[in-house]
């Protein structure tokens, strides 16, 4: 039988694999920088995921079962922010297999800078957490999903500092179990809509 980690333990995982690409992130934000971001999460989890309600993550899983993920707006929760330097992308993704369900988030890391308009084959890491189940697969880097198509537009007025970001894309790896028994998940194919926050230089 596979050993259990302790909560604690796995907690610091979660947070760990979820927020790897953020490394060498300040310390501690500002406090008007706390402030918004505690807005935004707020705004998120009443709105859904776009304010046009047209988000949507779809992806193909495989393990020792296959499970097809189709969530849209506003049935599911999105969010996504900068990494230090705007270097690159993440944007989360947050609903429930079946009703009842535990739930499931997906995190995507992308090595693109914020900026709008169109890229192609850009590199790209997944996280996926099963919360409530201790179960987190992470492909652990960049190197094994692939963005064939990367859309960045802005939402509202530009003041506002949001993109409205879709993606299609494939893993050709495998992202596995962190702290498990080396049981892997491969995400053949996803494509999502979902929106990052990209704050204004100096802030």
């Amino acid at each position: 039988m596979m050993p259990i980690m302790p909560r604690h333990a796995y907690a610091l995982l979660t947070l760990a694999a979820a927020c790897a690409f953020t490394a060498g992130a300040h310390a501690q934000p500002p406090a008007g920088a706390r402030t918004a971001a505690a807005a935004r999460t707020a705004a998120a989890a009443a709105a859904g995921c776009l304010p046009a309600y047209n988000g949507y993550l779809r992806a193909h899983l495989r393990d020792a079962s296959e499970l097809d993920i189709n969530w849209h707006d506003p049935g599911m929760q999105c969010d996504g922010d900068v990494s230090p330097g705007a270097h690159a992308i993440r944007l989360t993704f947050v609903g429930r297999v079946q009703p009842g369900h535990h739930r499931v988030r997906f995190v995507f890391g992308i090595d693109a800078p914020p900026v709008a308009g169109v890229t192609h084959n850009v590199p790209a890491g997944v996280t996926v957490i099963f919360e409530g189940e201790r179960r987190l697969y992470s492909t652990r880097g960049t190197d094994k999903c692939t963005v064939d198509d990367l859309s960045q537009q802005p939402i509202g007025a530009a003041a506002a500092h949001l993109l409205r970001v879709s993606a299609r894309g494939f893993c050709i790896g495998a992202a596995t179990r962190v702290g498990g028994s080396g049981d892997a998940l491969l995400l053949t194919t996803f494509d999502f809509a979902g929106r990052i926050y990209n704050p204004p230089s100096g802030r």
